[in-house]
């Protein structure tokens, strides 16, 4: 018997958006002033659930009242070569395309930096971003901020989902959300990455509309009215800010947990064991450390990260 999740809703069909100002990226101009916006999906080839939200907005004809909208499908020949009964293979082809975007400025030489530089212009022109992800384990949706006040301010005013994470990047490689005038103290410009639950569970695509739709409203360049009614859902009673303070990598894949955890856990004590890691043992830094999505419920390979660690705010 498989042990991958289960597929809990359609896959679209894409190749009708391949021709666009680029492959696979639509630009729609109000001939207005206002800013230009963007909705990125399939950063990683497995993640659908923001392909669903693009695909059907570019479906509907939607188009801004002010600025710009631009809409894209980021690694879509990853996509393309979607294996059901080889799921999480589609990440990617050569290489993790959310890591290249600090290296764009060097010869590219795999398909994702290659697609990379096809995409870069038009985050360049994004004065608003959001990069919609979903996660390999069940976990609750995550705003993915970043590390600067204008990210978490926005993040609020979205109003969802319930749990903000402030963070400062991945050591692996700058992502997207990261790259250029989005991670510059100095700039107005801010994006954000949303997680919004497992790959593919339903509820993932519910989390995906409704967060495109509060964003898009949010930035000016729609009105709610112009979206989809249904995709609007109840908003959390409160959120709560979540300071990344520590990311535990494994140093040769052989991280050994204490127990199941669960994503955004509370772990009341300082030192409490979370497992062991060449044979030493990895425990909270301070009371009340807060797991974010962890990912030593199942194999790993050698200099992935374990768990983020991180206060309330």
């Amino acid at each position: 018997m498989s042990e991958n999740p289960p597929i809990e809703y359609a896959f679209p069909e894409l190749r009708p958006w391949e021709k666009g100002q680029a492959p696979y990226i639509h630009v729609k101009e109000s001939g207005k002033p206002g800013p230009t916006v963007m909705v990125a999906s399939l950063t990683h080839g497995n993640e659908v659930s923001g392909a669903v939200v693009v695909d059907a907005l570019l479906a509907a004809g939607l188009k801004p009242r002010k600025g710009t909208l631009i809409f894209s499908f980021n690694n879509i020949e990853a996509y393309q070569r979607f294996d059901p009964k080889n799921p999480f293979k589609s990440r990617m082809i050569d290489e993790d395309f959310n890591r290249t975007w600090g290296r764009l400025d060097q010869p590219a030489t795999t398909l994702e930096t290659r697609r990379a530089q096809v995409v870069k212009p038009f985050v360049e022109r994004a004065d608003f971003l959001l990069d919609l992800h979903s996660m390999h384990d069940d976990c609750v949706p995550l705003m993915l901020c970043g590390p600067l006040e204008r990210g978490v301010e926005l993040a609020k005013k979205l109003g969802t989902p319930a749990d903000i994470v402030r963070d400062r990047g991945h050591a692996a490689g700058m992502r997207m959300r990261d790259y250029g005038a989005f991670g510059d103290p100095r700039s107005d410009k801010t994006a954000l990455l949303i997680e919004t639950g497992q790959h593919w569970r339903a509820s993932s695509v519910a989390v995906a509309k409704d967060v495109t739709a509060r964003f898009l409203a949010a930035t000016g360049t729609v009105d709610a009215s112009d979206l989809p009614a249904d995709w609007k859902q109840p908003a959390p009673d409160k959120q709560r800010v979540v300071q990344v303070t520590h990311a535990v990598a494994t140093k040769k894949g052989n991280f050994t947990p204490a127990r199941r955890f669960e994503g955004q856990e509370v772990i009341a004590k300082a030192g409490t064991v979370l497992g062991h890691d060449e044979g030493e043992p990895v425990t909270t830094p301070y009371d009340d450390c807060v797991l974010v999505m962890p990912s030593i419920n199942r194999p790993l390979r050698a200099g992935v990260t374990v768990v983020r660690l991180g206060r309330l705010m």
